[in-house]
């Protein structure tokens, strides 16, 4: 074991502070990482804040993490000190139930072992995540960041990235297909980007006119204003695929109604109370269906990463220094941040 720095919540209601915990001495298999960079995304603070159960005080959240690799265990074959990694939701699994031998990993029927707030089996006690200066991690959940990259803003694509782009690969998103963003905000604008990318005609729905510019600058080909039943109106019966990313309850039939017969709508924010129930015959009659995706396996994670680089995305995002990551949550409360907030890891002494 030995001693990093980091900040943590003790409790629902106190400010994230520093704290010190112990790493793990790196094993055979491991990976030691010097993190540079960590992202902030809103499980974080849901977490931090006890606003979903099973928090375990105290916690050091931060699963966008990118970072150099500073040792290897001495049966580490894909990785040595000075690689550029990132590590994303997720350091270990079963890996031995059916979803964990099809690369399925965050659906392991053990359980997946998440970067922060789930069971250690090195320790014994809880992982802590990225809002660290350094993190030991297996190998098999370690990800290559490609040289030349602009690392604070792929720090996000580890959550963000990932559960956008997972659904749109997943459910066949490309040319030819009609694809609906619901949201642009830190998962909705990488939807955008990627979906874009993938050579959909993509189409942001917002409830927020002033963020119409943004969306057409990321590759938007329509922006909707939700609010507007006219526009909503117009694309009825129309979409391929919906991937809504809002995180907060609402009402899901207006969406419904946008979908093809046999189309889906696939639900990746995660509010803190439910939806109001869908009506049935919008769905029965179209056969339309609504599904829930979570973040991709390690193999994903990386072929997003890949595709990613090949078509230089990355986040849109706003540097800070640790000191500031109270503000920031509140921030992000009030949708204050374009569109995902990063720290420089360099600032926690």
């Amino acid at each position: 074991m030995s001693k990093t720095l980091a900040y943590a919540a003790q409790s629902p209601t106190t400010p994230l502070a520093p704290f010190s915990l112990d790493r793990r001495t790196p094993g055979p298999t491991d990976v030691e990482i010097e993190i540079l960079f960590c992202g902030i995304c809103h499980s974080d603070l849901h977490t931090a804040r006890g606003e979903w159960p099973g928090t375990v005080y105290p916690v050091v959240p931060g699963h966008e993490i990118v970072g150099r690799v500073t040792s290897v265990g001495s049966e580490v074959t894909r990785f040595a000190p000075g690689s550029n990694v990132g590590v994303g939701c997720l350091v270990d699994s079963c890996r031995t139930c059916a979803n964990c031998k099809e690369g399925l990993e965050q659906f392991c029927d053990a359980g997946m072992v998440g970067t922060y707030n789930a069971p250690d089996k090195h320790t014994g006690g809880v992982t802590y995540g990225g809002y660290s200066k350094r993190i030991v991690v297996d190998q098999d959940f370690v990800l290559t960041i490609a040289d030349g990259t602009h690392l604070p803003a792929v720090a996000p694509l580890l959550c963000a990235g990932i559960t956008l782009y997972s659904p749109l690969h997943h459910w066949k998103a490309g040319p030819g297909k009609k694809v609906g963003i619901v949201g642009l905000g830190g998962l909705g604008h990488m939807g955008v980007k990627i979906a874009h990318a993938m050579g959909a005609h993509t189409v942001l729905f917002t409830t927020s006119a002033n963020k119409v510019e943004d969306a057409l600058r990321m590759g938007a080909n329509e922006v909707v204003i939700s609010r507007d039943e006219a526009q909503m109106t117009a694309h009825a019966n129309s979409f391929d695929l919906i991937v809504n990313t809002v995180a907060a309850a609402h009402n899901l039939d207006p969406f419904i109604a946008l979908l093809k017969r046999d189309a889906t709508m696939v639900l990746v924010g995660a509010p803190d109370s439910p939806h109001p129930s869908p009506g049935v015959f919008p769905l029965i009659f179209r056969r339309r269906s609504i599904a829930g995706s979570l973040i991709g396996g390690i193999a994903e994670t990386q072929e997003m990463l890949d595709f990613c680089n090949q078509h230089g995305i990355v986040s849109d995002i706003e540097l800070i220094s640790i000191d500031k990551i109270n503000e920031a949550y509140d921030r992000m409360l009030k949708s204050d941040v374009k569109y995902r907030f990063v720290i420089d890891m360099s600032t926690l002494r």
